[in-house]
């Protein structure tokens, strides 16, 4: 309790309580910029923290850290643009819940869901650091392969519709994946004698052109056919009331802790990354959806504005900030490419991430600490006042200017990401992409993960083979790799639940025809 004592007042110094306040407000405003991610907004803010205090400069990064990743949940539940990567979940159900004219009760969910997750994981930090860390140094190769395998698994939940399609999608992604420099045989693959594709597609640009571009062409489809109706073309949605009723906070809550959970366990796994935490989580928000509230009277369909499918990702996102720095603080070992830019920060004032981190500067690691926690206490507040100054400007303009608005964004969301004009091809081309899959029916989220967990799929996989000398009953070894073991029992069963619930309810509906047959009449 001394050292937390201690944290806490190296922070509540008046210099310091602002930097993070003025932290957390610069990282919700560039959040809300499409296509500038966490990392690039954390390493913006890196070089103002040059000339000051080791204190007030990490306060200022740990405030941009946890407010980036909520701040792109504004854009993408106003105009399906996601601010950052983290966002692109929320954009599906946000967006249709502002198209029906309750933008407001959708980013309220999303801002009072970002804080319950990083206030969670603050709080996990502050109490479990050294125990959770020696959980992360139990993943190997194995370990993070069947953790690919199990995030690959969750796209089952995604796949409401039709299933062949949605297999399709993800192994689509899987395949886009592979493009780039090959780690194990030593040769490019699927580049085309084209430099760019070396490192594989640009994946900031990709994402910019799957969310932002392809929401575009949405909004020039419905101009083109509000005008070929003849109506006047309407206006963007509007904030409205931003108030939760308390049956929608009851409904909720189960989804928030489930989501900070899984935030948490992703988040303090080095490598795993906060895009496979909100897919989880999704995916978890999705069978509980699907199993209390779907069908009823006066609920929509998931994916159609689906309150759980704001809360589930944009919990599970801030979850994972501060839980990400469990490792990093305890062990030297970065939880996420955001917070290995955190050791760029600390090394900058001569600190090095680790055990001993906390005998030699430990006001300052504790400070950072307790900073996670008044950041996300901060957050809330600050995140109304960015709302309120957005829909007063951005918002108001009209749909048709807002195309334009949505392409100079995208195009320098795009090129930002190393000052390349191929970048902006390559979001051109993923927006189209994005919109013909969307016109075909196709599952966009699928492809994504895909994207995502391909690259740490093969290089484990590789790996592992290489470590086990090509047995691949390595991955459900019960004694050296028990972890791996039940992951892969997980996906498995992950799979199979559907498959069972289907033969369930078409048993059901079998024995309901049976006995409303009528009795065979008696000899």
């Amino acid at each position: 309790m001394d050292l937390i004592a201690l944290g806490f007042a190296t922070l509540f110094d008046p210099s310091v309580i602002l930097m993070l306040i003025l932290g957390v407000a610069a990282g919700m405003v560039v959040g809300s910029i499409p296509g500038i991610n966490d990392n690039i907004a954390f390493a913006v803010f890196i070089p103002f923290s040059f000339a000051m205090p080791p204190e007030q400069a990490l306060a200022l990064m740990v405030g941009v850290y946890c407010a980036a990743a909520a701040g792109g949940a504004i854009p993408a539940i106003m105009i399906k643009v996601p601010g950052t990567a983290s966002a692109l979940l929320t954009a599906v159900d946000g967006n249709a819940m502002a198209r029906r004219g309750e933008a407001g009760k959708a980013l309220s969910i999303a801002m009072t869901s970002s804080v319950i997750g990083g206030i969670a994981s603050s709080l996990i930090l502050l109490v479990f650091a050294p125990a959770l860390a020696t959980v992360a140094l139990r993943f190997g190769y194995v370990e993070n392969f069947a953790l690919a395998i199990l995030g690959m698994s969750s796209v089952v939940g995604l796949l409401s519709g039709n299933v062949i399609k949605g297999i399709a999608s993800g192994l689509i992604g899987l395949l886009a994946a592979t493009v780039g420099f090959s780690l194990t045989t030593g040769f490019p693959r699927f580049t085309y004698d084209n430099v760019n594709l070396i490192e594989g597609i640009p994946f900031v640009p990709l994402l910019v052109g799957l969310f932002g571009i392809a929401a575009m062409f949405e909004l020039l489809a419905d101009i083109w056919q509000e005008r070929k109706a003849g109506r006047s073309v309407s206006a963007l949605p509007t904030i409205g009331s931003m108030r939760l009723p308390r049956d929608l906070v009851r409904r909720l809550l189960p989804v928030w802790a489930g989501s900070a959970t899984i935030g948490n366990l992703i988040g303090m796994l080095p490598g795993a990354g906060m895009l496979m935490a909100i897919f989880l989580a999704y995916d978890q928000a999705s069978r509980r959806f699907h199993r209390c509230f779907a069908g009823k009277p006066g609920e929509t369909d998931w994916g159609e504005g689906a309150p759980e499918g704001i809360a589930a990702p944009e919990s599970a996102n801030n979850a994972v900030t501060a839980s990400s720095m469990v490792p990093l603080l305890s062990l030297g070992i970065p939880g996420n490419s955001t917070s290995a830019l955190f050791i760029g920060a600390l090394a900058i004032h001569g600190m090095v991430p680790g055990p001993l981190l906390f005998t030699q500067h430990g006001d300052i690691a504790w400070m950072i600490i307790v900073a996670f926690l008044i950041a996300n206490l901060v957050m809330w507040p600050i995140a109304f006042l960015v709302i309120k100054s957005v829909s007063r400007s951005i918002f108001a303009i009209p749909k048709e200017a807002m195309v334009g608005v949505i392409a100079l964004l995208c195009m320098l969301g795009a090129y930002a990401d190393g000052a390349n004009i191929f970048n902006i091809w390559v979001a051109l081309v993923a927006g189209a992409v994005a919109y013909a899959m969307r016109l075909a029916n196709i599952p966009l989220g699928p492809a994504i993960l895909g994207l995502i967990l391909g690259p740490q799929m093969e290089s484990s996989l590789s790996n592992s083979l290489s470590m086990s000398r090509g047995d691949w009953l390595v991955f459900i070894d019960p004694v050296n790799h028990p972890i791996s073991a039940a992951m892969i029992a997980l996906s498995l069963l992950l799979w199979l639940l559907p498959v069972l619930g289907h033969w369930r309810r078409s048993r059901r509906a079998g024995l309901s025809q049976e006995a409303a047959l009528p009795a065979p009449p008696r000899p």
